[in-house]
């Protein structure tokens, strides 16, 4: 049998004022252990987008007609609601688990030794932009899917994966000060590819809120807009993207730039391709659910590449010099930090 420690007063104290404290204390996560909590966090906030698509496309985005509850008379879904009650009751529950993967990559990064705060940081801004699109997302089943909220709680979901992005190579890197590896011209080309990309994103949104799609078999508000010709703009930004992932791809090639940047644009190179495939496939065979779904993952795939090509531009080496190592006892009994 394992003897477990007891905790003395004092540890039960500093554990309640600060948890992250207590445990950083105590716990020291290899550095793959980090990247990996990071990485999870990423997987879950691309797997919550995905669902959260599976909603709409089988038409159960009322599935619980209300919020918090799923009803007003029952937190959970009823048999009397159906399958649609389970889906969008289901999707809610994968918040909690999107939850507990941002919460591990918190702890994993608090806990590191040396202390890296600027990965904290990136933690707890995924858990408010969690909170927040919580919140979000009950407004939207609570003004009946109103598709200018439903683009909102798509794009903010997008902004929480460009964050999960963001930790999961910075997990990779040291705290050192950033060194570009590339000159300003390729710099620059990459700043309009994030640009182009973000618009292209957003016109998405517009798709989806003048399209079909409304996510519940009921009257649902659509986008007072022409569709075809909102999916047509939305192509045409599309060939820009790849146009200027291309053209970044033979500038890299051209000035012999470092290895890490040109394999980041080879491989969104591809995922634009075939994300294009799928775009255009489910066009002329009327929007098939699975395809507008496996587009939905290929537009979070697509974000994912864009950041991986911005973030490969620049090199952070390990600090040098003295660093903070957290854990002391003065640390645990103040309880202010964390």
């Amino acid at each position: 049998m394992v003897d477990v420690p007891n905790l003395t007063r004092a540890d039960a104290v500093a554990a309640a004022r600060n948890p992250l404290a207590f445990i950083a204390a105590r716990w020291t996560p290899s550095p793959a252990t980090v990247r990996r909590a990071a990485l999870a966090a990423l997987v879950m906030s691309v797997v919550i987008v995905v669902t959260g698509g599976a909603v709409r496309l089988t038409g159960s985005g009322l599935g619980c007609p209300t919020w918090p509850k799923c009803t007003e008379d029952s937190l959970t879904t009823t048999s009397a609601m159906g399958v649609h009650g389970v889906i969008e009751f289901g999707n809610r529950m994968l918040t909690y688990v999107l939850c507990a993967a941002v919460g591990w990559a918190i702890v994993a990064a608090r806990a590191e030794k040396p202390r890296r705060r600027g990965l904290t940081r990136l933690g707890w801004a995924q858990f408010w932009v969690v909170m927040g699109n919580a919140v979000l997302g009950g407004i939207v089943v609570l003004v009946g899917l109103n598709p200018y909220t439903v683009a909102a709680h798509f794009l903010l979901s997008s902004a929480l994966i460009a964050v999960a992005t963001v930790m999961w190579q910075r997990t990779r890197e040291g705290d050192g000060a950033p060194r570009p590896l590339v000159g300003k011209a390729v710099r620059q080309l990459v700043w309009f590819l994030v640009a182009a990309s973000v618009l292209l994103i957003a016109v998405g949104t517009v798709v989806t809120g003048s399209g079909p799609h409304a996510g519940d078999s009921s009257e649902v508000e659509r986008m007072p807009l022409d569709w075809e010709t909102v999916s047509k703009l939305h192509a045409v930004l599309a060939w820009i993207v790849v146009t200027l992932t291309f053209a970044l791809w033979f500038v890299l090639r051209a000035v012999d730039a470092p290895k890490e940047p040109a394999d980041r644009t080879r491989d969104l190179f591809l995922i634009l391709l075939a994300q294009g495939v799928i775009g255009y496939v489910q066009y002329f065979t009327d929007l098939p659910e699975v395809l507008v779904g496996l587009h939905m993952l290929g537009s979070g795939l697509v974000w994912i590449g864009v950041l991986r090509v911005l973030l490969a531009l620049r090199e952070r080496p390990a600090l040098t010099g003295p660093v903070e190592l957290p854990g002391q006892a003065a640390e645990m009994t103040a309880g202010t930090r964390g």
